[in-house]
């Protein structure tokens, strides 16, 4: 037997007798028929009504999870004014939710995926996993969900699902598949995840202490060993891989696109092939490489450009890389350009200076994304200071940031001379920009911005060392040192506001409230389950009811109550509620305690029915789901993880 296990109880009378439950008789194998139970009380009532009209709100819709959750709340603060229910829950918890540990390491984890998404290294992150799984679902979501499992064995669930979902977001848009079909399967992965290591979820990283608690109230022949960093991992790999079969197997069939999504998905590169269709210009992005010995090398890139009919709208050279290089300046080698031209004439570049055409970018990858950069219509007013300047004179490039690729002009495009043609009022310029440049021209007059579909936040590409470094330095304050972990994680975050890679206003926007205000309007309800004695009075009379069970038996009820606790209540507060109980029934039956309490702690990762778990709450929005969807979807997973968890660790423990 492992030595997690050693110690399993013959003497269970004294352990009821903490419980205030009298024994009647014991039988090997069976739980213990007990003569005095409690007593169901106005305070648990009460709470227990609570629980009911959450879980009736959540399943319903009537209102938003996060305002049924503050009704919840206020609900509670009501009640506990009421003269002899005082002792409900004391006033100074009510609002504890919102400065518990739980909920700042949430916002710390959100404001640090924020400053990772504002650099690109999500944008990275997705390109290597576009790079390796291809456009192709299955892959694509083993990739993403199989990454995310492992990220969060090591860091808690919701901040892995925090960190991904913008990658996520990026697969979606450059592969077409629709985002509800990859956000559950990724979320379902991270809680799946948070059962691979001791520090992998709350629960488990409190498990050992409750047994440390457990083991002062025993004989010392009782007394349970803790577990190490890995004692789970095998437990963990059979319910990671679980979940990604279900939905490798089945995710087509339960998470169809929405409507919306369907016509999202017959875009695709929607601006190159507007601007295709409508002003007949082939605005994709291509990569050559300039070989030293190249005939182009030494001539300056605005005569190539207009011999040639290409826009060179990037150049590298020597690791020095140049969005809208000059015009002036001269073709190094070896070196790479970013140009755009219809095929024909990208076709004669090609040739004619021999060079070498990449199938897709790599150097500018991350500069030129179609999340940071594109294809602009902006219109030049009547009253516009440009008017009757040439694009020469007013130096869009250098000016605006702005590579002018054509000018449209009462419906016709203007081809000859165009950067000495003067431009009208009216004139449409069609030109490859970065949005944040973009952005900023809406605020000129000058200028008529047309395109609207573009990212309006600036990024910040060139502090993604400041980005990863912050970010690595929370992940070792919280895997090698004893900080709290919201102290931990704000360090980082704290970190990358200070030194620019967000502003605060930027960081407020990274943290999505709904998350935080649904569960800090829960959290107290679940300290009232416990101070009510709702939890002890569910579970001994459940079990009360019960026919005689062999051991493996009375786990599965234990796993089963522990995964209903998780629904209405936190993993936290329903682990330190079911562990102690779980340990004292396992000794009274003859079972072994630490795998009774280990079984709480891995079932309570076991939620996927509704949105109160805080990684289903962060993926409703942006998958796009209702409550029904989770509790279809989840279902079938919750089963699943039922019989392969408690297999699992009979097999492992047993």
């Amino acid at each position: 037997m492992p030595e997690g296990f050693a110690g399993a109880c013959s003497t269970p009378t004294s352990l009821l007798q903490s419980l205030d439950l009298k024994v009647i008789h014991t039988r090997p194998g069976y739980h213990v028929a007990m003569e005095s139970l409690p007593i169901l009380t106005t305070d648990m009532a009460l709470v227990l009504a609570l629980v009911g009209l959450a879980v009736f709100l959540f399943a319903t819709e009537l209102l938003r999870v996060d305002v049924a959750a503050i009704l919840i709340m206020t609900l509670l603060g009501l009640l506990i004014y009421v003269p002899g229910l005082e002792s409900l829950l004391a006033p100074e918890l009510l609002f504890s939710g919102l400065s518990s540990n739980a909920v700042v390491s949430i916002i710390a984890v959100m404001i640090l995926g924020g400053g990772l998404d504002k650099t690109g290294v999500m944008d990275r992150l997705a390109f290597a996993i576009l790079s390796i799984g291809g456009r192709t679902r299955p892959r694509i979501t083993s990739l993403v969900s199989g990454t995310v499992a492992g990220i969060s064995a090591f860091m808690q669930n919701v901040g892995a699902a925090a960190l991904f979902l913008p990658v996520v977001a990026r697969v979606s848009s450059r592969t077409g598949i629709a985002m509800s079909q990859l956000v559950m399967p990724m979320g379902f992965c991270a809680i799946l995840g948070g059962t691979l290591t001791m520090v992998a979820s709350s629960p488990l990283i409190m498990l050992n202490d409750l047994i440390a608690n457990a083991n002062e109230l025993v004989e010392p022949e009782q007394t349970m060993a803790t577990f190490s960093l890995f004692s789970v991992l095998p437990v963990g790999l059979a319910l990671v891989a679980t979940g990604l079969i279900y939905f490798l197997l089945f995710g087509p069939s339960l998470l169809k696109p929405r409507p919306d999504e369907l016509g999202q998905r017959s875009k695709g590169r929607g601006t190159v092939r507007y601007l295709r269709r409508i002003h007949g210009i082939d605005a994709a992005v291509r990569e050559v490489e300039v070989p030293v010995g190249s005939p182009f090398v030494g001539l300056d890139i605005e005569g190539l450009q207009n011999e040639y009919d290409v826009k060179i709208v990037a150049s590298r050279y020597a690791n020095k890389v140049l969005v809208s290089p000059p015009t002036a300046a001269p073709i190094a080698a070896p070196a790479t350009l970013a140009v755009i031209a219809d095929r024909q004439h990208l076709r004669r570049f090609v040739a004619s200076g021999q060079l070498t055409l990449r199938g897709k970018l790599r150097e500018f990858r991350h500069l030129l994304a179609r999340s940071i950069a594109g294809i602009a219509e902006i219109v030049v007013p009547p009253d516009s200071s440009l008017v009757g300047k040439t694009p020469r004179e007013l130096r869009l490039r250098q000016s605006y940031g702005l590579s002018l690729l054509s000018v449209f002009r009462a419906g016709k495009a203007l081809t000859d001379d165009l950067p000495d043609s003067p431009l009208q009022g009216g004139d449409t310029l069609i030109c490859h920009t970065r949005w944040d440049l973009l952005a900023d021209l809406e605020r000129n007059r000058d200028f008529v911005v047309v395109t609207s579909d573009y990212p309006r936040e600036s990024r910040h590409p060139y502090k993604v060392a400041l980005a990863l470094s912050f970010f690595a330095l929370s992940l070792f304050l919280v895997l090698f040192t004893n900080i709290m972990l919201p102290v931990a994680l704000l360090t980082g975050a704290v970190g990358m506001i200070v030194s620019g890679v967000l502003s605060m206003d930027e960081a407020y926007r990274a943290v999505s409230w709904k998350t935080v205000f649904l569960l800090a309007g829960l959290l107290p309800l679940g300290n009232a389950v416990a101070n009510s004695g709702a939890a002890t009075y569910l579970a001994v009379h459940l079990l009360d009811v019960l026919p005689n069970l062999p051991d493996w038996g009375l786990q599965a009820v234990v796993a089963v109550l522990a995964t209903c606790f998780t629904l209405v209540m936190s993993n936290v507060g329903a682990t330190v509620l079911l562990v102690p109980i779980a340990i004292k029934l396992a000794l009274a039956s003859g079972a072994d305690p630490a795998l009774f309490a280990l079984t709480v702690a891995i079932s309570t990762s076991n939620s996927f029915l509704l949105p109160t778990h805080q990684v289903n709450a962060l993926i409703m929005g942006p998958g796009g789901y209702s409550v029904r969807d989770f509790f279809r979807v989840g279902s079938i997973m919750t089963v699943l993880f039922l019989i392969v968890s408690l297999s699992a660790l009979n097999l492992l423990f047993g």
